[in-house]
């Protein structure tokens, strides 16, 4: 494996984590339930390691802050132009994976 500095990781975990991000906000066709039930976590997960990330280094972001840089937006107009309701078939599995401990 290729021996990386801590300056080369951090900057090509940033890169990812900028192009998922990125990702997310193109594919507004996929709702955070779907994410939910198919990988266990969303944009709104995201976001809270985000807001996480910042409170363990003493950077001060807040929860609508830390969504619009996940979104792009805020989160209500990202909801507005973008979320669905969720079919009864993914609020089951929603309900079934949440009670297994994810989410």
């Amino acid at each position: 494996m290729t021996e990386l500095s801590e300056e080369q990781r951090i900057a090509l975990e940033a890169a990812a984590f900028r192009r998922l991000r990125d990702h997310l906000r193109q594919r507004t066709d996929v709702q955070n339930i779907d994410l939910m039930n198919l990988a266990g976590f969303c944009r709104n997960c995201l976001s809270n390691w985000y807001r996480e990330a910042a409170e363990e280094r003493g950077i001060a972001i807040d929860k609508d802050e830390s969504r619009e840089i996940v979104y792009g937006m805020p989160y209500d107009e990202w909801r507005e132009k973008h979320q669905r309701e969720a079919s009864p078939d993914a609020q089951a599995a929603f309900a079934t994976s949440a009670t297994r401990g994810r989410h």
